[in-house]
């Protein structure tokens, strides 16, 4: 849908926060926390940007972007090419990181990761449920919506590196909280680092989203047959080819944002046969049940001649 951009704030340095409305004034579609959008820029550039704002607005949604050191090219375009008053394309709301009900909640932002957590602290406030959030970032400059936060007082840890060093997940999570549910955003290390100071934690304490794919070993991929179940076609995944690649090459058509397993548009009902899940995005238990796959980087499981997908 095209949506005009009513507000562009700076909220930090490097960050800032975008506000859409529609162009025709109407109702924007539902959300929930952990939602994030696809955003259409120039020359075919899509990039997904979590949704930071109140979801009780039906009329304004709010987006919070950083300018990478090394952009791709979509954060230097929004920083150089998009103002308020500007046209843009966003497209529906998708959410790979809901935030499920629990009694206690332990937030972990690291810099831009904070957009999505945004939402979840003011969700886990109006159910009553108990929270804390510790943000780390590499300077307090560098930090986007502090002040926004500070109204929740002692619940919110702010620790820019260049002041306290690196976050003290030690003392966080070394002892398992009863009841809890672990939200983590933020850079590839502290999401490793998370994940291992919480193995002695009930399975299925953690939730994370990425910005960027985790790394894999490489187990060397083989190929095997898809059968695009919805479509009537059957066809051979070569190991230097991705189903997605596949099955544009069949002409059958296969919604896409990323290629790399952090934005779930191409998820797709698996029918039949086990996945070697190669996302950043499912959950250790998702993946267990084998009932999706994002085919732009997912495979079939080593022994596994063929998939059956529905597309």
């Amino acid at each position: 849908m095209d949506m005009i951009v009513t507000e562009r704030r700076d909220e930090a340095d490097g960050v800032v926060a975008l506000t859409l409305a529609r162009t025709d004034g109407g109702e924007l579609p539902a959300w929930a926390p952990g939602a994030h959008v696809d955003v259409h820029l120039a020359d075919g550039l899509v990039r997904q940007y979590s949704l930071c704002g109140d979801p009780a607005g039906r009329t304004r949604w709010r987006l919070g972007v950083l300018r990478e050191p090394v952009s791709r090219g979509g954060s230097e375009f929004v920083f150089d090419k998009v103002h308020g008053g500007d046209i843009v394309t966003v497209g529906e709301p998708r959410n790979h990181f809901a935030l499920e009900p629990a009694a206690r909640y332990v937030f972990v932002a690291g810099g831009i990761g904070i957009t999505p957590i945004l939402p979840m602290i003011a969700a886990a406030e109006a159910s009553g449920a108990e929270w804390t959030l510790l943000y780390g970032g590499r300077t307090r400059r560098s930090m986007a919506f502090v002040d926004e936060l500070a109204a929740h007082g002692d619940r919110v840890t702010i620790a820019p590196q260049d002041e306290v060093g690196l976050l003290d997940l030690t003392g966080l999570l070394a002892t398992p909280r009863r009841g809890a549910l672990v939200y983590a955003c933020g850079p590839e290390p502290m999401l490793c680092a998370v994940d291992s100071f919480m193995a002695g934690w009930p399975s299925g304490s953690l939730r994370v989203e990425r910005f960027a794919p985790k790394t894999l070993e490489n187990t060397g991929a083989e190929g095997f047959e898809v059968e695009f179940a919805a479509s009537g076609v059957t066809a051979v995944v070569p190991p230097d080819r991705s189903i997605l690649t596949v099955a544009e090459e069949a002409g059958i058509a296969a919604l896409w944002s990323c290629r790399e397993g952090t934005c779930g548009t191409c998820e797709t009902p698996l029918l039949a046969g086990r996945a070697e899940h190669r996302d950043s995005m499912l959950t250790a238990e998702e993946q267990a049940d084998q009932n999706t796959i994002f085919i732009c980087v997912s495979r079939a499981e080593q022994g596994c001649p063929r998939l059956t997908l529905d597309l």
